[in-house]
């Protein structure tokens, strides 16, 4: 069987946990951010950074346990202040460590753990639930699209440098299919009264996240491509790491939180 299927079936799981949300979703949003986390600082390790792994993991353990039904912006701020602060110490203690060592560990920790955690936060909003999907579908429907245009009509090059397979017209197959994802969704939404939001919100929602989501996956390729490395790990079949799975997902859980909440107000 092809290893990509064989990868799909592992992931498979994770729609259970979408559907059931709460506490088990947030359970696997730890385990999740854990691993990316365990991922992120092997793959950094191979470019001579020595982070502080274990703090970081120690630091996703108190801000999950924290975190409520959204983040309290003054204790987190000065929280990453006050540990940034101590860390930053530590290279004067150690002459071993340098400041990047600390500046890739707090990236670490606002990359994968925070990131991973608006998809809990999302789905602890009103109708959390339902709007929890647009994260996965705008994601899902970018790459797919992206993929699919690609194949069929690239030609001149995206990112060569960073990723040289993608291409301008499997970018915008990508932002397509975000938009449509979105706006077919959110309309069956708002047709059976689950949501009373204007459509042209679920289309801007959309675009941002097809261009954000794809992104999400660039900015994964130019870590990979800085160590020299293809995957993040070989934990999905056919699909690599977690991050390689998740990157553009980490991104458009972002810019749905602060879309839903900033601009529709949810």
């Amino acid at each position: 069987m092809n290893k990509r299927y064989i990868g799909a079936l592992f992931l498979a799981p994770l729609l259970i946990f979408l559907f059931i949300g709460g506490m088990p979703l947030k359970i696997l949003t730890v385990v999740l951010s854990l691993l990316g986390l365990y991922e992120f600082f092997k793959v950094v390790k191979q470019g001579k950074i020595k982070p502080f792994s274990f703090l970081a993991y120690a630091l996703t353990l108190v801000y999950y346990f924290l975190l409520k039904t959204q983040i309290n912006y003054d204790i987190f701020t000065l929280g990453l202040i006050l540990i940034t602060l101590l860390m930053l110490c530590i290279p004067i203690i150690n002459i071993e460590y340098t400041f990047i060592d600390v500046a890739v560990t707090i990236l670490g920790f606002i990359y994968v753990s925070v990131f991973f955690s608006f998809i809990v936060l999302v789905n602890n909003k009103t109708y959390g639930n339902y709007l929890i999907w647009f994260i996965f579908l705008s994601s899902w429907l970018c790459d797919t699209s992206a993929y699919y245009a690609g194949r069929l009509l690239g030609k001149r090059k995206l990112c060569p440098k960073v990723s040289p397979k993608k291409t301008i017209e499997g970018s915008i197959g990508g932002m397509i299919g975000s938009i449509l994802a979105c706006t077919v969704y959110g309309q069956i939404l708002v047709s059976k009264n689950i949501l009373n939001i204007d459509i042209y919100h679920f289309v801007i929602l959309g675009a941002i996240c097809g261009i954000l989501c794809q992104f999400g996956d660039l900015v994964a390729s130019s870590i990979k491509r800085y160590v020299g490395v293809k995957d993040y790990s070989n934990l999905i079949p056919g699909h690599g790491g977690i991050l390689d799975r998740f990157d553009s997902i980490l991104f458009s859980a972002v810019v749905v939180y602060y879309y839903l909440t900033l601009i529709i107000g949810i």
